[in-house]
């Protein structure tokens, strides 16, 4: 494997930043997950969008444009000789001296790493997940904003920790109001009576893209759609539900703190459609490498 550090490509394991960066030491910087399908980047500029976003929200000025980042994006899955990946896109702040101050940091690190990932066995894409809800609260945005896809991901390591000491491979996790944000890093939609819902992103969830991708298909496939806020009673009593994220892609949620979702605790058909669906369009809404 080659990695992409800065312009130039190097041997995995010859792969390195100092350890006085600001990533390494305080988590200063921001990342992208990105995945390549059939030899396309799925929805390249939707991702060079929000990276951009959230370094202007952390004040972090970025030397490349949107398209240079995009171009190396597509350098790494080439020089990969890769045609399905997850790409794992990392900025961070740069060597600086000890203490918090960004000031003293100058040289912006471009990681990008093009491999494979596996979040869930495969049968759970056909059966659906099992979850529960865990006591850490998503970050509120009157801290550090959830929108941020900052390299602090501590608030969802602690959250994943409790679910997996529980026996649990996913969580649900609340905002701060006791309202449904969020899964450890996905997204969360309900189908109720034949309407798609999901958190809008106030509520302390991420603007992810693939979330995007499913609202989008399912206005082109006239199933009807809203942004409302849940509690956990809502999918408790959901007729179905399913988490989105850019490596889990679409992947059922069968049961919630030991309650079936739907009549039989299955994978219920409006699900069905839009794993089908986007699975159709993954190879073909991207940018060619």
């Amino acid at each position: 494997m080659k990695v992409y550090i800065n312009g130039k490509f190097y041997d995995k394991d010859d792969a390195k930043v100092s350890v006085f960066d600001h990533g390494f030491l305080y988590g200063d910087g921001i990342f992208e997950g990105i995945r390549l399908y059939s030899g396309n980047v799925f929805r390249l500029p939707n991702h060079m969008d929000r990276l951009f976003r959230s370094a202007k929200a952390i004040a972090l000025d970025l030397p490349w444009t949107k398209q240079e980042i995009a171009d190396a994006v597509c350098a790494a899955c080439r020089e990969n000789k890769l045609t399905d990946a997850y790409i794992r896109l990392v900025i961070s702040r740069g060597k600086g001296a000890l203490g918090l101050s960004p000031l003293t940091c100058s040289d912006p690190q471009l990681v990008i790493i093009a491999d494979q990932i596996q979040l869930y066995k495969a049968e759970l894409y056909e059966n659906g997940l099992k979850a529960i809800t865990v006591p850490t609260r998503r970050n509120s945005p009157a801290a550090l904003p959830p929108m941020v896809k900052s390299l602090n991901y501590l608030n969802n390591i602690l959250a994943k920790i409790e679910a997996q000491n529980q026996g649990f491979s996913e969580c649900l996790l609340l905002n701060s109001e006791g309202y449904v944000a969020e899964c450890s890093g996905d997204n969360v939609f309900i189908v109720f009576e034949g309407k798609l819902i999901t958190p809008p992103i106030s509520c302390a969830s991420l603007g992810g893209i693939t979330r995007g991708a499913v609202i989008d298909l399912a206005k082109r496939l006239n199933i009807p759609f809203e942004e409302k806020v849940l509690t956990r009673f809502d999918i408790w009593t959901a007729d179905e539900c399913f988490l989105t994220g850019t490596a889990a892609k679409l992947i059922p949620l069968v049961e919630l703190d030991g309650r079936k979702i739907g009549e039989d605790g299955k994978p219920g058909q409006i699900t069905k459609t839009l794993i089908n669906a986007f699975n159709e369009i993954a190879s073909k809404e991207g940018v060619k490498i």
